[in-house]
């Protein structure tokens, strides 16, 4: 009898996780979608030097964090993928949305200081481990350039592109 209830407890858990870590997941991808939207205007790349060097710029660090957990339907899919061996496709959406997020705190970062472009982007990526539930930190950081007052520079988003 105990049996079958520890069953029934399982699969109630696999149920609701599977319910409601999809529903936070489709919230979480429309909210970034629109910050994404909102934060298009502050140009992030990974190049490691501006476009325009001559030109004189204050620049200072800038960073997005941000730790996101599994849900208890994608950890147990997770771990019977580790037994068969293969891509864990259920933790790849959660890297992308916490890198993601990670990119728009960032920019969110670079826009309060008054920034409007962002260069040598860099991620750091972190496990955390509690139990059964398995978290990821993503740590953005870039360098945020603002033209010195008395330059009257524009940002060229056609140059940085083509870097």
């Amino acid at each position: 009898m105990l049996d079958l209830i520890e069953l029934g407890l399982f699969v109630t858990l696999l149920v609701v996780g599977f319910f409601a870590g999809s529903i936070v997941e489709k919230r979480h991808y429309a909210s970034i979608r629109k910050r994404e939207r909102e934060y298009a205007d502050v140009l992030a790349y990974a190049v490691r030097f501006p476009p325009d060097r001559v030109t004189r710029q204050r620049a200072f660090l800038v960073h997005g964090t941000v730790v996101i957990s599994s849900d208890y339907f994608k950890t147990f899919v997770a771990g019977l993928r580790n037994l068969f061996g293969g891509r864990v496709r259920t933790y790849e959406t959660l890297m992308e949305r916490a890198r993601r997020e990670a990119m728009l705190r960032l920019k969110h970062d670079a826009r309060r200081q008054g920034a409007k472009l962002v260069i040598c982007v860099r991620f750091e990526t972190t496990t955390i481990s509690t139990g059964w539930a398995a978290s990821i930190e993503v740590f953005a950081f870039g360098t945020a350039l603002i033209p010195d007052q008395d330059s009257a520079l524009s940002f060229p988003s056609r140059a940085l592109a083509a870097a």
